[in-house]
């Protein structure tokens, strides 16, 4: 089994298109609906290797869910790819800030990417 990756998006679409890209790279994946559904699963499950969170959801963002993870100490060094539709600058800003330093990145329009 590969390593495994969590992806947490309120969007069935994008969890089964970032799903598909990955196991086909053989990632074994973990989804989540939501931010508080991501906290859980991200506190659960100890070998995760990466997280895919969008940014902007209903109930608990992935903006939010990282604050929480930092503020209890959940998974500290885990790597987050940040998913986003949004341009707003400021947002992604404060997502950098909050995941661990070369972890952070951001990334819109998953449907564009290669399979390579």
């Amino acid at each position: 089994m590969g390593k495994k990756v969590i992806v947490v998006d309120d969007s069935k679409t994008v969890r089964d298109q970032v799903r598909s890209t990955l196991e086909g790279a053989g990632y074994h994946v973990i989804e989540a609906v939501d931010g508080h559904d991501g906290f859980s699963k991200i506190r659960d499950t100890a070998d995760l290797a990466m997280a895919i969170c969008d940014v902007n959801m209903p109930g608990l963002t992935g903006i939010a869910m990282l604050e929480e993870m930092r503020s209890k100490g959940v998974n500290p060094e885990l790597p987050v790819l940040m998913l986003t539709t949004e341009g707003e600058p400021a947002l992604m800003q404060k997502a950098k800030l909050l995941v661990p330093k070369g972890g952070s990145s951001s990334r819109s329009n998953p449907t564009s990417w290669s399979r390579s």
